[in-house]
Formats: structure tokens, C-alpha cells, sequence
């Protein structure tokens, strides 16, 4: 399914994104929802797929988490099934993604899908990242809050909500609605009939997870080994004390790490194409060497990127899932990041070059490519 999303993405860039939430009515006309209630339950009973039950009765709320082996103990008011990375295991509903490449893929994150009954949602709660929820079958009421500080709880361990709070928006969401929702505004949404809901997501990573990630890099790579020293340490009042000049010392010694431009741009390349969900890796067997994969592309055949696979480009050098990819022909990478399906009009003349073949291969061979004749 072709998606298109009908948005004036510089207007809404510079009215709404990251500034205040907005309800974009119709934002896909004719919307056909990707998987049926059925199939998004079926992904919920696989190990690998992280999903998870949230109900609600009488003021008391329970969280469950997948897999799961039934559903048929459920009764048909108030509990909802969220379904995490879904783009990764269904590859129509990745399509959803597609229309919001307007937007960083860097700043993406996954596909959440949720099946609600009447009644059925998560509570009241605040989000710390950008997200569109796009209204499927069924219809969904949601009201948002101004962006004020407000106390959080925790009615079940699993689950974080905040208190009641005024609507600046409060509407029923139709099929091919679109609300869109910044960090930081207080929302609640619940299903008046039985409703799927799309959630694409975009990552906001805190300072916490980037020093985290890149101290992680640091003891990997033995960076960071130069040491403190004083060659002319002051004299003190009391052997207690650090001085201004010595804590500063530390602060630059920490400081200096950070700064190696080369490093650090390959840090974050690393760091910020890896997945935080599992991908459904399937390498072949047996697998292709580079001649078959000459063979199928010029036989018209086109190779399918991984769904939630993460390619980005920094300064000309391209990222995949954690890794830097070589190749010794720049528009190679380009369309490996450009564009999620190749065929012969993307790669051109540059498979007649055999290092070019090897890389295809061994990118087909890890799982991260595959052909669409496969699916």
C-alpha cells in the first residue's frame, strides 16, 4: 500500500513540530488499515516481539506482558493490546512509515500498533518523544493538555499516568485521522468502539543514554587513557581541600574525550543506527554469492530493506545497525540509504564492479536486504 500523507510539512514544521499538538483530520483519505486485529494478536504470541495488555476495571489497572497465549479470557470493554516495533515483523504496515521520511530518519523509531475495545486505553500520561498517531478502524477519543508541569504515579508498577487535566484538544478520531503530539503534552485516549491505533514514533535520546553510549565506546575502543597530572600541584591551607584549578583539570581531562571530532562523529553513527527492538533477521540458506546476485538484479529482480532497519548517512560515511558499511563506489551508498527498495535503475553500472557484488552480498547474506520475491 502506497500511503500518502496530505501535509505541508514546511508549514507544519515550522506551526507545530516540537511547539504544540494538532489534529490533522484526514491526513490519509480512503485509510486502509495494513493487518487486521487478528494478525496484530498474532505477532503478540511471538517470543521475539515485544508486546504487552493493559486493562482497566473499577479504578484498578493491570499490565501483561507477551508473549501471550490467548486472549480469549478478555471481555469486550476497557483493555487494549500495544504491539511494539511492528514495522520490524509486517512489512505492509512499515509502509506507514514511509510518508514521514520528510522528517530525519536518525530522529525515527518504530511503528507501535494498539487493538482497543470499547473503554480500552493506557490512562492519562505524558510521552518524552514526538509521536503521530494515526487512527485505523474504529473511532477513538483523545483529548490533549497544555505543556505544564504535572506529578506523575504509578498505578501499577508497569504503567506511569499523570492526573486529570484541561483539553486544549478533545475529539473523536475517524479512520485516516492523524494526531499529531509534541514531548511533554499530557494525553489520553480511549476506543468507543473496537478501534486500531498506528503510533510512529520518533526518538528523543537524553544526555543520560548518550553519555552512557558513549562511555560504552570509550572502554571498547581503550579511548580515554590519558591520565591527571599536576606537575606543579599547588600548595593548600588544608591537604582536604580540591582546588578550583584541579577540579577544573578534571572537568577538561573528561572534556578532551569527548572532543575528537573523527571519534565522535563514529560513535554516534554507531550508536544511533542500532534498533532498540529486535529485527526479523533471516539470513538465507544457503547464501547468495555475489554472481547470483548480479544474475537476479538484471533479471529485473529488486532487493527489499529489512523493515526497521536503520541506514543512516554521516558525512558521506553510511551506517548500518551499529556498523560502518564500506564500499568503494559513493552512489552505492547513497542509494543504500536513499531508498528502501534497489533494482538495476538504483545500482547501475556499478554491479560490474565485483567489490561492489561482494558488498551486496554480504549485506543479502547478514538478512539486511533481501529479495522481494521472497516475502
Amino acid at each position: 500500500m502506497d500511503y500518502q500523507l496530505d501535509l505541508d510539512w514546511p508549514d507544519f514544521i515550522q506551526r507545530y513540530w516540537q511547539k504544540r499538538p494538532v489534529l490533522l483530520k484526514r491526513g490519509f483519505k480512503n485509510f486502509v488499515d495494513p493487518l487486521s486485529p487478528d494478525e496484530l494478536a498474532g505477532l503478540a504470541m511471538e517470543n521475539e516481539v515485544d508486546s504487552r495488555l493493559v486493562s482497566h476495571q473499577d479504578g484498578n489497572w493491570q499490565v501483561g506482558h507477551g508473549p501471550f497465549e490467548s486472549f480469549d479470557h478478555l471481555g469486550e470493554n476497557n483493555w487494549s493490546l500495544l504491539v511494539q516495533a511492528v514495522n520490524h515483523w509486517h512489512q505492509p504496515s512499515a509502509a506507514l512509515m514511509q510518508p514521514f521520511r520528510a522528517l530525519p530518519d536518525w530522529r525515527t523509531d518504530d511503528l507501535m500498533i494498539s487493538f482497543s475495545v470499547p473503554g480500552g486505553g493506557v490512562g492519562p500520561h505524558l510521552d518524552q518523544y514526538d509521536v503521530f498517531i494515526i487512527q485505523g478502524m474504529g473511532r477513538r477519543r483523545w483529548r490533549v493538555g497544555d505543556k505544564v508541569p504535572m506529578k506523575q504515579h504509578c498505578p501499577h508498577p508497569d504503567l506511569l499516568q499523570v492526573e486529570p487535566f484541561d483539553a486544549i484538544i478533545d475529539e473523536e478520531m475517524e479512520p485516516g485521522d492523524i494526531l499529531y503530539i509534541p514531548p511533554g503534552f499530557p494525553h489520553e485516549g480511549w476506543s468507543l468502539e473496537n478501534a486500531l491505533n498506528y503510533s510512529v514514533g520518533f526518538r528523543a535520546p537524553s544526555g543520560r543514554e548518550l553519555i552512557s553510549g558513549f562511555a560504552d565506546y570509550v572502554l571498547a575502543h581503550e579511548l580515554g587513557g590519558k591520565r591527571f597530572t599536576d606537575p606543579d600541584v599547588p600548595a593548600r591551607d588544608c591537604p582536604s581541600t580540591i582546588l578550583p584549578q584541579e577540579i577544573e583539570g578534571i572537568r577538561q581531562l573528561m572534556i578532551d574525550v569527548i572532543d575528537q571530532p573523527e571519534q565522535f562523529k563514529q560513535w554516534f553513527g554507531e550508536f544511533i543506527s542500532q534498533t532498540r527492538h529486535e529485527l526479523d533477521l533471516a539470513p538465507p540458506e544457503p547464501p547468495y554469492q555475489p554472481d547470483e546476485i548480479y544474475d537476479a538484479l538484471q533479471q529485473g529482480d529488486t532487493l527489499s530493506r529489512l523493515g526497521g532497519l536503520r541506514v543512516l548517512t554521516l558525512e558521506g560515511a553510511v551506517f548500518v545497525n551499529g556498523e560502518q558499511i564500506e564500499c568503494a563506489r559513493p552512489e552505492v551508498l547513497t542509494a543504500l540509504a536513499h531508498h528502501h527498495t534497489l533494482g538495476i535503475a538504483q545500482l547501475g553500472e556499478a554491479l560490474d564492479d565485483p567489490s561492489v557484488l561482494a558488498q551486496l552480498a554480504a549485506l543479502v547474506n547478514s538478512g539486511y536486504w533481501y529479495f522481494s520475491e521472497e516475502e
